[in-house]
């Protein structure tokens, strides 16, 4: 076999969930969100929703929609619900999460997706997310919001690398973003952030596949491709975003009888 013969590696393997979230954190996440006894969850963005099959496992009865259009995550998804004996409790949907008639659910998590839900441009993009999101939770629920912000204000240099039209405005900071999910009709009852090992965990994961058959594939007519795209993004992370940008894991509850504020 030559190394035309071989194709790329398959996609994020070395990750569980596709973001910077810790095991650790993800159980206490679990452990925290099962307490209201949800009966639906409902995963927006969700990938191969790792963090939606973890809390079905915990809620014996439950039922989860995970929505995403990427098809090689969501069967990625299908496959490890059925091997958890899941299959038969939850539906992972190929289809847009800005129009979806899934919801209201119990239990919403929107980890890194709030791009799904709005055209809105940045900065708007957040205050619509959480709109569509205090819309799509069940009375009494909760939302999980993974959702970016900036740790300090990024330099030009910085924002240069990062990714097209990177700006400063695109993002609040912590205070700033927790006061649009108030303002959104939430009450944050949990208020956490992504820690620099989870970032690198993440960040390294996510190249790691890549990397490692670009070493023993030099010579592959999708290299060169492929090692500008990896060097890119590694370079965005770590002379762009890195130690700028975080991402806050906000437990939101709506607020009885609140309709979002205009």
């Amino acid at each position: 076999m030559t190394d035309t013969d071989i194709d790329i590696p398959p996609r994020l393997t070395r990750l569980a969930f596709h973001g910077p979230l810790s095991e650790a954190r993800a159980a206490r996440a679990v452990d925290r969100l099962i307490r209201t006894r949800p009966a639906t969850v409902l995963d927006i963005g969700c990938g191969w929703g790792e963090l939606m099959l973890r809390m079905l496992e915990a809620l014996p009865g439950a039922k989860g929609v995970g929505i995403d259009v990427n098809a090689a995550d969501l069967a990625r998804g299908r496959r490890n619900a059925e091997a958890r004996g899941l299959g038969g409790r939850v539906d992972f949907a190929e289809e847009s999460a800005s129009a979806t008639t899934r919801a209201p659910a119990d239990l919403v998590l929107c980890l890194g997706a709030s791009h799904a839900l709005s055209d809105a441009q940045p900065p708007h993009h957040t205050t619509a997310a959480l709109k569509a999101l205090r819309r799509l939770v069940a009375p009494g629920g909760r939302v999980l919001l993974g959702e970016g912000f900036w740790r300090r204000t990024p330099t030009p240099a910085q924002l240069a690398v990062m990714w097209p039209d990177a700006s400063v405005e695109e993002f609040h900071d912590l205070a700033g973003l927790t006061d649009l999910a108030v303002e959104a009709g939430f009450r944050p009852v949990w208020i956490e952030t992504a820690n620099d090992d989870e970032w690198e965990e993440f960040e390294s994961g996510y190249q790691s596949d890549l990397e490692e058959w670009l070493a023993t594939h030099p010579g592959h007519p999708l290299a060169a491709e492929t090692r500008d795209r990896v060097d890119k993004h590694r370079t965005a992370w770590l002379r762009g975003y890195h130690g700028a940008l975080g991402l806050a894991y906000l437990t939101l509850a709506p607020v009885d009888g609140e309709a979002p504020r205009a």
